[in-house]
């Protein structure tokens, strides 16, 4: 078994001493010890057992705090203590113990009839600094997860246990290779869908990091054909215009690419879907403004017989920042995914998009203060009222059916438009639909449909009450664990000509934004939480203050991987030790030489930084390239400018505080309070 995330040794441990009595009994009988000592035994025997039976309840709890230190930071002390007093060496985290992993192949939606056995493949790129084996110590499987260990609906009579489907399939995997995993899925009867989750793991060693993946399956009896044949959809990828990608951030790609049908049955209704799964803790955008929504490239209807290729051309955009990127995208039928037709494709953006670097910002009035009064470290530098940020949350398309439906269920709301006009006043716990077509907003109050010239704004009548886009759903059209459709404060409805599509914007103050931002988690240390926020703070600082990225789309940043992931309200309810951060370094923001610095950050280095003219272009005299103890030996995983979160996390858990953290990756920057 797994023996660093499995805690049932106790039984197993009172079985061995039981046997070892019973030898023990079996030898004195051989022995004719007489009836005045067998009680003597019997006593002893008594004691040696309440003996084991309490040692293998304090190893079940020694073992349990190992497995605690899966979430919880692992202190020196804690290893220390625990390795002297029983010889137990605890398992570092998964971040830090060289087993870490990129998914590189997961199948989309797969669709199986009650009862049929499918067979699929996983492949991950081992990316840190161990080679995996299929044998022997540490050798490299998959676990039943979310939660650990429990029992599948598909478990297989091909798994090695009912736990435990399969086993790396190569004999290694080095560092930078990629290894796979093939295992059999059996439907059960009932049918509806199902979300299975697999964890990679070293067996007695750790969970690999990176090595979760979700199958979102549909079990339904397959429809027939007139003849009565079950029809089935299979498909290669033939022809691609490229292999691999490289241009500057923000650019726009026009690709092609062939997919033959190498199955027995006609192709109809079809699309070319992104994949809907999660690569690392955040997914890259590759989003362009011919997709037909977020998640759908392209739609087709025409016939493609067995044999006959279907030629897909889509435009991608490339990400913001310089790095190495995986675009992925599949093929499927009526909603069936064809299996075969995944589409993976390397992009490497070799310059950073133009960004407000040099680009005028607003100009900040006089300090109040310009001391650090309490020796804290921070500057006392009181300088505006808190900002207001303006926050692009969702395009407004075919994922909502092109239109929104706004609800304030604790609060009374104002309808305006952008330029102040009263449209309507609507009483808590009524619903407002809007959508824009055609050089026009329209409305819906309740009165009717009614018309506006400029974009809609919802405004509940108490300042930062959460509003909900009833009509917008994660869970449904993006397989995610949460609906996230719930936003504090304003709402607004704006179409732009520039790209052509029309977006919900979020404005509300820059702390609550903080409170909703998914860029770590809740279970993170506290110190590396008031670290990564002071960055975002001074990166949406940044951009209120400059106010031209996303200028021509009316919002300063989106709620996305290209800028700073946000979820809204869902999110700061389930994580309220970030809200603690957000509140304890409240209006903190990074500054170099009296001007606010550009934080960018990353998710880990190979043992330092970069310097930023070695990524993109230019001399930014914060941003140069430090040591990262923490990980040497590790892969770079992302740009490497700036802040390494992996070493961030790493400097909290051996006890620097924020400001230290911030500090030592920023070169020769202060850190100073802008508002209350």
């Amino acid at each position: 078994m797994h023996q660093a995330c499995h805690n049932d040794h106790s039984a197993g441990n009172a079985v061995v001493a039981s046997d070892v009595l019973m030898n023990n009994e079996n030898l004195e009988s051989k022995q004719s010890y007489k009836w005045r000592n067998t009680l003597s035994v019997i006593r002893d025997s008594v004691l040696v057992l309440f003996f084991v039976a309490g040692f293998a309840a304090l190893l079940s709890s020694v073992e349990g705090m190992i497995e605690n230190q899966r979430t919880q930071p692992v202190y020196a002390e804690e290893q220390a203590f625990l390795h002297n007093l029983f010889g137990v060496k605890t398992a570092e985290a998964a971040s830090y113990n060289g087993l870490d992993a990129l998914a590189v192949s997961i199948p989309g939606n797969i669709t199986m009839e009650p009862g049929e056995t499918k067979t699929i493949t996983v492949r991950f790129q081992n990316i840190g600094t161990k080679t995996w084996q299929n044998s022997g110590s540490g050798f490299v499987s998959i676990y039943t997860h979310g939660p650990k260990y429990r029992e599948s609906s598909f478990e297989a009579a091909s798994w090695t246990n009912d736990i435990q489907p399969a086993v790396l399939n190569q004999v290694s995997v080095k560092p930078g290779a990629t290894g796979s995993l093939t295992f059999a899925l059996t439907a059960p009867q009932t049918t509806g869908s199902y979300s299975e989750t697999f964890h990679l793991a070293s067996e007695d060693t750790a969970w690999i990091d990176g090595g979760s993946f979700t199958l979102s399956i549909k079990v339904q009896n397959q429809p027939t054909s007139s003849s009565g044949v079950t029809t089935s959809h299979q498909g290669a990828v033939v022809m691609q215009s490229a292999n691999a990608i490289k241009a500057r951030g923000g650019a726009s790609i026009l690709f092609t690419v062939g997919v033959k049908n190498t199955g027995s049955t006609t192709w109809g209704e079809r699309s070319l879907t992104t994949r809907d799964y999660e690569i690392a803790s955040s997914a890259v955008d590759f989003y362009h403004a011919a997709w037909v929504s977020d998640s759908i490239v392209s739609t087709r209807s025409d016939a493609i017989a067995p044999g006959e290729i279907d030629y897909f051309t889509f435009g991608i955009t490339a990400p913001s920042e310089a790095g190495e990127y995986t675009a992925q995208f599949s093929v499927s039928v009526g909603g069936e995914s064809i299996e075969g037709a995944e589409i993976t494709l390397p992009v490497e953006v070799t310059q950073d998009a133009p960004d407000a670097v040099s680009s005028p910002r607003v100009v900040d009035p006089a300090p109040e203060s310009d001391l650090d009064e309490d020796g804290d470290g921070i500057i006392e530098n009181i300088i505006l009222d808190e900002p207001t940020i303006r926050i692009g949350v969702l395009i407004v398309d075919g994922e909502t059916d092109d239109y929104v439906s706004i609800l304030a269920e604790e609060s009374d709301m104002k309808v305006r438009d952008i330029n102040g006009n009263v449209l309507a006043n609507v009483d808590e716990g009524v619903a407002v639909k809007a959508f824009y077509s055609n050089g026009a907003y329209y409305y819906d109050v309740g009165r009717g449909l009614e018309r506006s010239s400029y974009g809609i704004r919802f405004i509940p009548e108490d300042e930062n009450t959460v509003l909900t886009i009833t009509n917008f759903d994660r869970r449904l059209t993006r397989n995610a664990g949460h609906a996230d459709n719930q936003f504090r404060n304003i709402l607004e409805i704006r179409y732009n000509s520039e790209n052509d599509r029309t977006w919900m914007i979020n404005e509300l103050p820059v702390e609550y934004y903080l409170r909703g931002l998914a860029e770590t988690s809740n279970i993170s240390h506290q110190e590396f939480k008031k670290t990564l926020l002071t960055a975002a703070r001074t990166y949406a600082y940044y951009h209120w203050q400059r106010a031209t990225k996303h200028a021509e789309e009316y919002f300063h940043m989106n709620s996305s991987a290209d800028d700073q992931v946000y979820k809204g309200y869902g999110y700061e309810l389930r994580t309220p030790l970030i809200t603690e951060a957000v509140e304890d370094t409240r209006g903190v923001t990074v500054t170099y030489d009296g001007e606010t610095a550009i934080t960018p950050y990353f998710s880990r280095s190979d043992g330092r930084t970069r310097d930023w003219g070695e990524v993109w272009y230019g001399d930014v005299p914060w941003a140069k390239s430090v040591s990262v103890p923490c990980d040497v030996g590790k892969t770079l995983w992302g740009h490497g400018v700036g802040m390494s979160a992996s070493g961030a996390l790493c400097m909290a858990n051996d006890g620097d505080t924020y400001e230290e953290i911030l500090t030592h990756f920023y070169t020769g920057i202060d850190l100073e309070k802008r508002w209350e």
